[in-house]
């Protein structure tokens, strides 16, 4: 059982939307940094930052897969009953209560509509967002030496980063960075401004 400063804790983190949506996801299935950037629309560096403090709460861990990426999952689910007890004077008549919830369903069935719509052009999007990835990492095999300079071009073009955002992202070493990082400037697809870098020139387009 927690105890009020653990719980008070526990609450400060569901208070964000975006860590919940998080947690949801990877109840789901284990996710690395950019599939959760994708499929919640959030930017690397928002999520990085979450998973950072969850992790911290030991409310999630990770392991490496074989490309030495994080894959995040729930280390300590969270359960959470919240009884809301109205305390007013008199009862409502029966014909508002029911006014009010069948408005309550109608306004539930148009966001339920809604998200359905949603979802729909979300998985168009991530099937556009593979194919393309695909196609980066056959074109990126014609021009690179190795697969690992690949990654910090995808990893690039979710937005800029830093050298440790981008260890952090695609799991290489920060040490091990600076070969590839120096291939792709001589290359003129990446470009360094003061500790951030980005896709250069028509590559950002």
């Amino acid at each position: 059982m927690l105890d009020h400063v653990e719980v008070a804790r526990i609450l400060d983190i569901l208070g964000n939307r975006n860590r919940r949506r998080i947690i949801e996801l990877l109840r789901q299935k284990p996710c690395f940094v950019t599939e959760i950037s994708d499929r919640l629309t959030l930017s690397p560096k928002a999520v990085i930052e979450h998973l950072q403090l969850m992790e911290r709460e030991e409310i999630l861990s990770f392991r490496l897969d074989d490309r030495r990426r994080k894959y995040y999952y729930l280390a300590n689910d969270i359960s959470v009953m919240v009884s809301l007890h109205r305390l007013e004077e008199g009862t409502r008549s029966s014909d508002d209560v029911n006014n009010r919830l069948r408005k309550s369903l109608g306004k539930l069935r148009k966001l339920v509509d809604a998200r359905e719509e949603l979802a729909g052009n979300l998985r168009n999007i991530e099937k556009d967002i593979d194919l393309q990835i695909r196609e980066i990492v056959q074109q990126g095999r014609e021009v690179l030496e190795d697969d690992s300079g690949i990654d910090l071009l995808i990893a690039l073009a979710h937005c800029n980063l830093t050298g440790e955002e981008l260890a952090e992202l695609t799991g290489q070493p920060v040490q091990n960075l600076a070969a590839g990082l120096a291939e792709l400037r001589k290359k003129h697809i990446v470009e360094q401004e003061g500790p951030t870098f980005r896709l250069c020139g028509i590559n950002a387009e």
